[in-house]
């Protein structure tokens, strides 16, 4: 029994010794400083001053919404403004580079992010870089940047607003199911999937689609100084377009690699070629590790043969591109 117990303390020690050990060599081969700040700086390109001026990166990847959990506050979204809020505080930061690979999401985060990247940009440069994807939310978020880069085959645009509901009618009067609502108005249960819309709804839901996209638009047009009627009889009308085709239509203004998006925040902040560029992440406490390993399946194998489905709540706005999805 003894020599059991020993067996696993022994075997105890051995993995937290190596788990330290990893943690370790990642905090100090990557991390430029462990300040007092809530998210840490990992070094990603340029010098490893303790002390330089730097460049901060800040990632907005995947659906944009509340739903989201982020990694120090519930939601993605309070995670970008707080990275945005240490990004502008920080005397050090001279430019803010976002690092953009999202299909949008819901209209109200989307258009949050976009009133904090708009503050930032006000008191030092801001640059977004799309890579993959950057288009209908996350392409709202980008326009409140001073300079708008994308990879040439990157997927943009997509300026629209979309509403999903579904039609349970047919299914219920099949199976025999019927829905029994006691409303205090007729608009109350707008959208209830077990009866037809009617005519006046319809009316008046689109009627919040078009004020929904009138603000996205209408900043499109102000933020990239552009028609807006042109835009609403051309480009605007939800289509996804590659990052050539959005530096000719002007939505963005220039194409690159992340290395070139890395070089224009260094110009526009008034840094040499070789000043810092971090990244803004979480800081790795024992809280998220052993969450993290929590959460790691064994003996799994997944294979997806296709684009997985983006999973839209029913009755919420989104500024998402559908095209990016399966149905």
């Amino acid at each position: 029994m003894k020599k059991v117990i020993f067996i696993c303390l022994t075997l105890f020690l051995l993995v937290a010794l190596a788990t330290s050990l990893v943690l370790n060599l990642y905090l100090f081969g990557y991390g430029i400083k462990g300040s007092d700040n809530e998210f840490s700086e990992f070094h990603l390109d340029g010098s490893r001053s303790l002390h330089g001026d730097r460049v901060a990166v800040i990632d907005i990847y995947g659906v944009i919404g509340y739903s989201m959990a982020g990694e120090l506050y519930p939601s993605m979204v309070e995670d970008i403004q707080a990275k945005l809020k240490q990004a502008r505080e920080d005397d050090a930061v001279k430019a803010v580079l976002l690092r953009i690979d999202s299909p949008g999401g819901e209209v109200t985060a989307s258009d949050v992010i976009f009133h904090d990247v708009v503050k930032t940009n006000k008191t030092k440069p801001v640059i977004a870089y799309i890579d993959s994807v950057g288009a209908s939310g996350a392409y709202y978020s980008a326009i409140g940047a001073r300079h708008i880069m994308a990879n040439e085959l990157s997927i943009t645009a997509s300026i629209g607003v979309i509403l999903e509901t579904m039609n349970f009618q047919g299914l219920g009067d099949k199976v025999g199911v019927q829905s029994v609502i006691f409303k205090s108005g007729k608009m109350k249960d707008l959208l209830n999937p077990f009866r037809p819309v009617s005519p006046e709804e319809r009316t008046y839901v689109q009627g919040l689609i078009d004020e929904t996209y009138s603000k996205f638009v209408g900043l499109v047009a102000k933020q990239r100084h552009l028609d807006e009627a042109t835009l609403r009889s051309g480009i605007a009308d939800g289509r996804i377009i590659s990052g050539k085709s959005a530096v000719q239509e002007h939505l963005i203004d220039s194409t690159g690699y992340f290395e070139d998006a890395m070089a224009k925040a260094r110009k526009l902040g008034g840094l040499p070629g070789d000043a810092a560029v971090v990244e803004l992440q979480a800081p790795m406490r024992l809280g998220r590790l052993l969450k993290f390993l929590g959460q790691a399946p064994v003996n799994t194998v997944q294979v997806n043969l296709g684009p997985e489905s983006v999973k839209l709540e029913a009755g919420k706005l989104y500024y998402i591109s559908q095209h990016l999805f399966a149905r």
